[in-house]
C-alpha cells in the first residue's frame, strides 16, 4: 500500500483580502499544491492564524476595510504564537517607500499586482522551504534543551545523592543523628533567606547563592571521617590532647573537599562553599574558635551561617550518651553568644525565624528507631578490629 504525502500533510496557505474575485484568483492558482483558507478581513484572518492548525504562510492584502493588513502584521508579528508564520505582502500599493513598510514590519516578502502566477508560485514554494528548516531546526534546539534539561536534572539528583551518602557515612561515626544533615541544610536556607536583603549580606546571598549553601552544608563535618574512634566516639570529655586532634576534622574536611576538586580539574562554586563550611563553620566572631581563630568578617559568610544552624542543632538533639535541650533554652544559649561566639546580624535573623528552626526540627525529628540504629552502628564501628 502507498500514500500520497502531499495529500497527507500538504502546507497550508491562508489568503487575506476583501475582494471576493482576489479571493477565487488565488485559491485558484494555488489549490493544486496547497490547502487554502480564505479571509476576507483582518478579524477574521487572526482568528484562524491563532486557530490550533495554524497556516504555514500568509498572503495579506494590505488596503482593507477594518484592518488593514499593516495592522494585521502588527498583531502577528507580536504574537509569540504567530511570529513564526511568514507573511507576504499581495498588494498594489507599488511604490518602494511600500515596499520598505511592509518590509519593515516583518513581512518575508512584497509581491504587487498585478500577479505574475510563475513568479507567485515561486516566491509562495522559496518562503514555505525556509519555513520548513526553520521550523525542523526549531524542532531540534526543542529537544536538544528538553535533554540538555533532563540531563542537567539527571547530574543534579546524582550530585545530590552522592553528597548525602558521603555525609552521611560521616555522620554513621559520630554521635550526631543522621537527620542532622538535613536540619541542618533547611536551618542554613531560613537563616540565609532572611539576610538576602540586608545591607551586609545583600552582595553574597542571591537565590543562586542559597540554593548552593543549601547543597552544600551536609559536607560540613566530612572531615570527622578522619578523626580516630577513640577520640570520635568517646562519651565523656576530651583531655586537651584529644580535643587538638579532634579540632584537625575542619583541616581534614577541607582538604579532602580540595583534593576532589583538583581531581575534577574544573572550579565548582558549591565545592568552594563546601570547603568554607567545613573549615570555617568553628570559628568564633570573637576569634576565639578555630582553625584559624579568624574573627568578624573575616569568617566566610557560608561559615558563620552553618554555625548557629550547628550549634542550635547540637543542643536541641538527642545523642546516645545524653538528652536534648528544649527550644527555649537553645535560642537562649544562641542568643547569649551573640558578637561573642557568633556573628550579631546572624543571630538577629535567627532570633526572628527561630519558630522556623522548631518546626525544622519537628518536622525532620530523629525517632526512637533512628536512635536505637545510630546506637547499633556505633557499636559495631567501636567493636570493629
Amino acid at each position: 500500500m502507498s500514500f500520497d504525502l502531499d495529500v497527507i500533510r500538504r502546507p497550508s496557505i491562508l489568503v487575506v483580502d476583501d475582494t471576493p474575485d482576489n479571493l477565487v484568483l488565488m485559491s485558484n492558482l494555488l489549490k493544486d499544491r496547497y490547502a487554502i483558507k480564505v479571509a476576507n478581513n483582518g478579524e477574521k484572518a487572526l482568528r484562524i492564524a491563532r486557530a490550533d492548525e495554524q497556516p504555514d504562510l500568509i498572503l495579506l492584502d494590505i488596503m482593507m476595510p477594518g484592518l488593514s493588513g499593516h495592522q494585521v502584521a502588527r498583531q502577528l508579528m507580536a504574537d509569540p504564537q504567530t511570529r513564526h508564520i511568514p507573511i507576504v505582502f499581495l498588494t498594489s500599493l507599488a511604490s518602494e517607500e511600500d515596499e520598505t513598510i511592509g518590509l519593515e514590519l516583518g513581512a518575508a516578502d512584497y509581491i504587487t499586482k498585478p500577479i505574475r502566477p510563475p513568479v507567485l508560485l515561486a516566491r509562495v514554494e522559496a518562503q514555505l522551504n525556509i519555513k520548513a528548516a526553520a521550523d525542523f531546526l526549531r524542532s531540534q534546539n526543542d529537544y536538544l534543551e528538553q535533554e540538555v534539561a533532563r540531563r542537567t536534572r539527571e547530574v543534579t539528583a546524582i550530585q545530590d545523592v552522592t553528597i548525602n551518602v558521603i555525609a552521611s557515612l560521616a555522620e554513621t561515626r559520630d554521635n550526631d543523628t543522621g537527620n542532622h544533615i538535613r536540619r541542618t541544610q533547611h536551618y542554613v536556607k531560613v537563616l540565609a533567606e532572611h539576610l538576602r536583603g540586608h545591607p551586609r549580606f545583600r552582595h553574597a546571598l542571591d537565590d543562586a547563592t542559597i540554593a548552593l549553601l543549601f547543597k552544600s552544608a551536609p559536607l560540613h563535618d566530612i572531615g570527622k571521617v578522619g578523626i580516630p574512634d577513640r577520640i570520635l566516639l568517646k562519651p565523656g570529655r576530651l583531655t586537651p590532647e584529644e580535643f587538638e586532634i579532634m579540632k584537625t576534622h575542619t583541616t581534614l574536611g577541607r582538604d579532602a573537599i580540595a583534593r576532589a576538586e583538583e581531581q575534577l580539574g574544573v572550579d565548582v562554586v558549591f565545592l568552594r562553599l563546601a570547603k568554607e563550611i567545613a573549615y570555617g563553620h568553628q570559628e568564633k566572631w570573637d576569634g576565639s574558635g578555630y582553625p584559624e581563630g579568624r574573627s568578624g568578617d573575616d569568617i566566610p559568610i557560608s561559615a558563620r551561617l552553618m554555625s548557629v544552624a550547628d550549634v542550635y542543632d547540637a543542643l536541641i538533639s538527642r545523642r546516645v550518651y545524653k538528652a536534648g535541650m528544649s527550644h527555649e533554652q537553645a535560642v537562649k544559649i544562641i542568643q547569649e553568644g551573640r558578637s561573642s561566639h557568633f556573628d550579631p546580624d546572624v543571630v538577629d535573623a535567627f532570633l526572628a525565624r527561630h519558630d522556623s528552626f522548631r518546626e525544622i526540627a519537628r518536622q525532620f525529628v530523629d525517632t526512637d528507631a533512628d536512635m536505637a540504629r545510630k546506637a547499633d552502628a556505633l557499636v559495631f564501628i567501636a567493636d570493629a578490629p
